[in-house]
């Protein structure tokens, strides 16, 4: 059910508020364009400056638009155990078909204090977790072992592994087994990544390009991988100008370009500096998006 392109959301927004009629008509892009599945309210989707009530609205909005047609991923971590609990049985009850739940940033947990924060969001719902491995930006790393010892609870299902960090597919194959679901959260690995035993990306450039890169998964997941590296390199322009400047405001320059939503993004970021925009825009047109 979790493989292949999964979109992680932007969030769009008009003046100081979310612009929820821009969302639904971008998932319902995302859906005519062969998604996989969609994660809204994830570092793409400005977690860290959306307020609860907006996500709990993006989330439930997520889940009436796609209406079953394909999985809605919610992320609900947080920094905070109590603060991840509670989103993540909201996000149950608008029913979702899992949780993205990151790894607690900031706070720099031991091993153990990881293992008993997602083990009390498991004990407290009912939905799949996908545990969000992402040192670069949490500054904590789950090792091999304690996601091993999570995948023993009920609810923990897989990882979006953005280690960067390719040894990690082997080695959480090779601990977990076969039904554990490895998904990249790097574009720009997805190729190798897949090679070695990955299912599939959540992503940033399937916001942009969700078509082509949903192809590319589809191929990997047929052991088609001669044609799907030809996909993946056409691609590769596009993985690296999404993160020219930080994510998402690229990708919101780019569907501000294709018509989709304003480029606004929230402080502390701001909009796209004017050379990252001419290149920008350079890629895209290479690739037909606009």
């Amino acid at each position: 059910m979790f493989k292949g392109s999964i979109t992680a959301l932007v969030s769009p927004f008009k003046g100081k508020n979310l612009d929820l009629d821009a969302f639904e008509k971008f998932i319902d892009f995302q859906i005519s364009n062969g998604a996989d599945g969609i994660v809204p309210c994830g570092t793409t989707g400005e977690s860290p400056t959306i307020n609860n009530n907006e996500h709990k609205k993006l989330i439930e909005t997520a889940v009436k638009v796609t209406n079953g047609k394909i999985p809605v991923i919610a992320g609900t971590g947080s920094n905070s155990t109590e603060e991840a609990v509670e989103m993540t049985i909201f996000a149950e009850k608008a029913k979702v078909d899992a949780a993205l739940v990151v790894t607690p940033y900031y706070n720099k947990p031991t091993q153990e204090g990881l293992y008993q924060h997602y083990k009390k969001i498991n004990d407290n719902c009912g939905i799949p977790i996908i545990i969000y491995n992402i040192p670069g930006r949490s500054v904590v790393d789950m090792n091999v072992d304690t996601m091993a010892r999570l995948y023993e609870l009920k609810n923990i299902i897989g990882v979006k592994d953005a280690t960067g960090d390719l040894n990690r597919v082997t080695q959480q194959r090779k601990k977990m087994g076969n039904d554990f679901i490895i998904l990249s959260g790097n574009d720009e690995n997805t190729y190798e990544f897949n090679k070695l035993g990955g299912e599939g990306c959540i992503s940033v450039s399937a916001n942009v390009a969700p078509k082509i890169c949903s192809d590319f998964h589809e191929l990997c997941n047929s052991n088609k991988f001669k044609e799907a590296k030809i996909i993946f390199d056409k691609l590769l322009p596009l993985h690296d100008i999404m993160f020219v400047e930080s994510n998402p405001v690229p990708a919101k320059y780019s569907l501000s370009l294709m018509g989709m939503m304003s480029e606004e993004v929230r402080l502390p970021l701001v909009t796209a500096e004017k050379i990252s925009k001419e290149k920008i825009t350079l890629v895209l047109k290479s690739l037909s998006l606009i």
